[in-house]
């Protein structure tokens, strides 16, 4: 039997409160568990000392005897120094999608366009300063 430590929801519409709680891994999500390790309240300023309750020498008991926590509950327990967890880092998902690249090369080369366009304007300005007018008979 696999074991995870995950968050059940309780609360009511647009009104979340979470219990952390060690359940079968096949089972739902708010359905049966195990035991109730703690509390997590995201309503709570994230400062607020109540905003997540764990029983940590639990936690760690679990743990010991197999328990896997998911990656929010893995968060908590690295907060508290109980686990450490490595930081997620999707250099995929952070690049712009084709449409934003799309614009960025056409304001790039518009930019490019126009510094050239500047470029020949001095030096059309600079070789016109160079050569000597013609006198007036």
């Amino acid at each position: 039997m696999s074991l995870k430590i995950r968050l059940a929801r309780g609360g009511t519409k647009k009104r979340p409160h979470y219990s952390i709680v060690v359940a079968d891994a096949r089972s739902p999500r708010d359905g049966r568990f195990i035991e109730k390790l703690g509390t997590f309240d995201p309503l709570k300023s994230k400062d607020s000392a109540d905003r997540v309750v764990l029983n940590v020498e639990k936690a760690k008991q679990w743990m010991v005897n197999g328990a896997q926590p998911t990656d929010r509950v893995a968060r908590f327990l690295d907060a508290v120094g109980l686990l450490k967890r490595e930081a997620g880092n999707n250099q995929i998902k952070a690049k712009p999608k084709k449409k934003a690249q799309d614009r960025l090369d056409a304001a790039a080369k518009a930019a490019s366009d126009a510094k050239a366009a500047l470029e020949k304007a001095a030096a059309d300005a600079a070789e016109a300063a160079a050569t000597p007018a013609p006198e007036a008979a």
